[in-house]
């Protein structure tokens, strides 16, 4: 990934990206080409030296059968938007400015593990499950459903398992844009209502700017 230094995730991003609810794409490269799934991950940081993701596949995907030639590699996105230069001060001040897009993501490379332990899968579900319904009013617990219907949709499903050996991660967030700028990127992405957007580049200028006091 091409990484200018003022674009450097920081540690906390890096870890944000890992952890967020969401899902990533699942890259491979086999003797039949490369194949890429969207699927969620659960980040479990105490597997292997680096950590891990865990996912899931339908058995139906041949995927996850398909042997991986090298390092799988899991994509993985945080909040990203166009950025107008109708935004920046600096429009108006000499009008030397671009539209640019603004986007947080890491490549997280490793060795892809495959698991169809029932009890491998049935763990893996409730933590996924538990991590995604947390900010829910009225949680969803796979213990609602029958047991012997969460049994039959397990044996549809193959757990994968990246063991990570290097992260690459960027967040290209206005960082080598002056303040006035970022202010108004700020103010333009909360008029737009792309709150989490607004804060992470709010985020990344006091990342880039930290308390002197500290």
């Amino acid at each position: 990934m091409y990484i200018p230094a003022h674009f450097a995730a920081s540690p906390a991003a890096v870890h944000d990206l890992l952890t967020a609810p969401a899902a990533a794409n699942l890259v491979t490269m086999t003797a039949q080409g490369m194949l890429a799934t969207l699927l969620p991950l659960v980040y479990e940081p105490s597997v292997g030296a680096k950590g891990a993701l865990h996912g899931h596949l339908a058995r139906n995907n041949t995927q996850w059968s398909e042997p991986a030639l090298g390092e799988a590699l899991a994509i993985l996105q945080g909040a990203d938007d166009y950025i107008s230069p109708a935004w920046y001060a600096s429009k108006a001040e000499h009008g030397r400015v671009v539209p640019t897009w603004n986007y947080s993501t890491a490549h997280v490379y490793g060795t892809l593990v495959i698991h169809e332990d029932p009890a491998w899968l049935a763990n893996h579900v409730r933590r996924l499950t538990n991590l995604n319904e947390a900010g829910s009013a009225r949680p969803w617990s796979v213990d609602d459903a029958p047991e012997r219907y969460i049994a039959g949709q397990l044996r549809a499903i193959v757990g994968v398992e990246l063991l990570i050996s290097r992260i690459e991660a960027k967040t290209k967030l206005s960082q080598n844009r002056p303040d006035r700028d970022i202010d108004g990127v700020v103010a333009g992405l909360e008029d737009r209502g792309h709150l989490a957007s607004a804060a992470e580049v709010d985020r990344a200028r006091r990342e880039r700017r930290p308390d002197p006091g500290r």
